[in-house]
């Protein structure tokens, strides 16, 4: 995009066509798993994502590269980046025991985060030395490694009978009206919805702010996210501990307070330019490590309470919630920006993330069902 010259506003359509796919095309993705085999999606998914990135370098060295392309590029990225998650979180619960999803998640997400170290790292580095449309290749060839490791899983895969609706939009719809019949999974989406929301605004102006704003480097800007890698390293290690302390009720507004607190830190680092770096690691680093104990916990709880012939919508339904929502803000947010720059659009994400939290007030108080019970099982019961 800084080889193209873009401006804020193509930066915010950029961002919300990448996460738009979320928004259209995750229902379809639910049923497409609760129809077909997790496993092979998974797969397709990865080698489907190193053709689209591969083509980026290939027209970049024939100086045919443009903001078109990388539109689409985006758009169709994002539809199998969302078909893969959505058949991975739907994948595990087929592969481990349900007292064990807890471990299962939290190994997940240090795998994750080890990648999130390693890869802004060597990104920033690989940037400054090959060029950016090269860096983007190595990335491509991440998704055949990832590819080759999904078939690497020998594990027999259950094949369960979906349930089906009677309409087509009834079997779309089925992920949200099982999440909005869950008083638990209800408040968890309202929350996402307004998080990822005012989210779009960051996640619009990131990386462009940060090295026009702030004035980093590829690799200033590669530690700072290296940092939240380590941020979600530390959340994996110790996820299983806090949840055998803390009841879910109170970890998951927990979480979400310091998610929506550490975000302040971004924006704020343009009012002291010599601590920028050390403002944007803090912000990494524990809002990672919130974030992971929250992720955990939420794959855990909808894994744990919701029919496996509908899970796969379910998650969908999360997924159209939380991620979707980031297309809506970050095309937003490339407008007000316009308007009143980029640290003001920035302050207001951040006033929205925090604001979500409250959200998940009520579960301070919540008191189980028996039919919800099932929850408590693997997310801690203390508290």
């Amino acid at each position: 995009m800084f080889v193209l010259g873009a401006t804020p506003v193509q930066m915010g359509r950029l961002a919300a066509v990448g996460s738009a796919s979320v928004l259209l095309f995750s229902l379809a993705a639910g049923v497409i798993v609760d129809r077909g085999s997790r496993r092979s999606l998974m797969i397709g998914a990865d080698l489907g994502r190193a053709a689209l990135l591969m083509s980026v370098p290939i027209l970049a060295l024939t100086h045919s590269l443009s903001l078109a392309h990388l539109t689409v590029v985006a758009a169709l990225a994002g539809i199998l980046t969302v078909l893969f998650d959505v058949a991975y979180q739907s994948y595990l619960p087929s592969l481990v025991q349900p007292a064990d999803l807890l471990e299962g998640n939290r190994l997940l997400s240090l795998s994750g985060a080890t990648a999130e170290v390693i890869g802004p790292l060597s990104t920033g580095v690989l940037v400054k030395l090959l060029t950016a449309p090269i860096a983007i290749l190595l990335d491509a060839l991440s998704y055949f490694v990832s590819a080759a490791s999904v078939w690497a899983i020998r594990v027999r895969e259950p094949r369960l009978a979906p349930v089906v609706q009677e309409s087509a939009s009834a079997e779309l719809l089925a992920g949200i009206k099982t999440v909005m019949g869950h008083f638990v999974l209800r408040l968890l989406l309202l929350r996402s919805v307004m998080a990822f929301l005012f989210m779009g605004a960051i996640f619009a102006f990131y990386t462009l702010y940060a090295i026009k704003t702030l004035g980093f480097s590829t690799v200033s800007l590669g530690f700072a996210i290296a940092c939240g890698g380590a941020g979600s390293i530390l959340g994996g290690i110790f996820a299983g501990r806090i949840a055998e302390r803390v009841h879910w009720k109170y970890s998951f507004p927990a979480s979400a307070l310091v998610i929506g607190v550490t975000q302040a830190f971004f924006p704020l680092a343009s009012a002291f330019p010599r601590w920028a770096l050390l403002l944007v690691c803090i912000q990494q680093l524990f809002g990672d490590f919130a974030w992971t104990l929250y992720y955990v916990n939420e794959n855990t709880l909808r894994q744990t309470v919701v029919d496996g012939r509908l899970l796969g919508r379910v998650n969908a339904a999360m997924q159209f919630a939380s991620r979707g929502m980031i297309s809506i803000g970050a095309l937003a947010a490339g407008y007000v920006a316009a308007e009143i720059g980029m640290v003001n659009t920035l302050w207001i994400g951040v006033a929205g993330i925090a604001v979500s939290t409250l959200w998940l007030l009520p579960l301070i108080t919540y008191k189980e069902v028996e039919h919800e019970n099932k929850a408590e099982t693997n997310l801690g019961s203390a508290g």
